[in-house]
């Protein structure tokens, strides 16, 4: 079985999730202008666009179809999205390059800044709650979001990664907690959410963020080599900014070398995990390019 290669996956799907997100992104909605322009600035600015495609992935996986996981591939863009803004302001990362662009706070400043973040999140729940297929899928939609995004999740992880900054005698179980909340629980909600659109059953679900909870480590693995290894215009931000603040990263605790075994172990744990589904070669795919990507 042929394995395709992921970037010809999103040269595809790209420019049907670009119009979603026109579409679903507060097109009739009040916003006061600066507001408006500072989330599209964020949002529309490119990007990988890895979340929603991985939850188009698994709901085809699933026999689903693309126009009903749409909203829902929006809503966890739009997540995604927001964390970046956050994580860029100064009080966090400090950074002042995103997506080759600089970043909203150095745009539309940091008051700004944070609304625009605040207000994509909210929005997101919102997107789930007008576009889920059935009411019960809304509400399992709109709880495996919250959970990955808030407390035991994304936000807890972030809170963990600067707790760690500069501390002493962490350890790997320590890095994996962190880096399972702050990256890849927001991974293996968008592989379940494409499970629950697509109607799957528990178990599915279940199988599908296990699969997005390993790739999702891998994933970071790859991120902190990047940040040693890439340049700023391979990047699309700014390198070395995890050496910089002494932050707890793979290669930190396990060397160069190390981290990248890691990776490759991760990665492969993730295609067995793949190949649970029928079809799988588009899951494989997005393991695979997790850990060869160069940005």
């Amino acid at each position: 079985m042929d394995i395709p290669n992921f970037l010809d996956l999103l040269k595809d799907m790209g420019p049907r999730i670009e119009e979603g997100l026109k579409r679903f992104a507060w097109p009739h909605h009040f916003a006061p202008e600066k507001l408006r322009d500072a989330m599209n600035h964020s949002l529309l600015g490119g990007g990988k666009r890895l979340r929603p495609a991985l939850v188009l992935i698994a709901a085809e996986a699933c026999g689903g179809n693309e126009s009903a996981a749409m909203p829902v591939a929006c809503a966890l863009e739009l997540v995604h999205t927001y964390s970046l803004i956050h994580d860029d302001l100064p009080a966090m990362d400090d950074d002042d390059l995103r997506r080759g662009r600089p970043t909203c706070h150095k745009v539309y400043g940091e008051a700004t800044a944070i609304l625009a973040g605040d207000a994509m999140l909210t929005y997101a729940f919102g997107l789930l709650a007008s576009h889920a297929p059935s009411p019960e899928q809304g509400v399992a939609l709109i709880r495996l979001l919250a959970d990955a995004a808030g407390l035991e999740g994304m936000v807890g992880g972030q809170q963990l990664d600067l707790e760690a900054e500069g501390a002493e005698g962490l350890t790997h179980e320590d890095l994996v907690r962190i880096h399972e909340r702050k990256t890849g629980r927001l991974i293996a909600a968008s592989a379940a959410a494409g499970g629950i659109v697509a109607g799957a059953d528990q178990a599915t679900v279940e199988k599908l963020h296990e699969f997005g909870m390993v790739s999702g480590l891998a994933f970071q693995v790859t991120d902190d080599i990047l940040d040693i290894t890439a340049s700023a215009e391979e990047l699309g931000k700014s390198p070395g900014k995890d050496a910089a603040s002494n932050k707890l990263t793979y290669p930190a605790l396990m060397g160069l070398d190390g981290a990248r075994a890691e990776a490759k172990s991760l990665a492969e744990r993730a295609r067995d995990l793949a190949r649970e589904f029928s079809p799988s070669e588009k899951l494989e795919a997005l393991a695979e390019f997790f850990v060869t990507r160069s940005n």
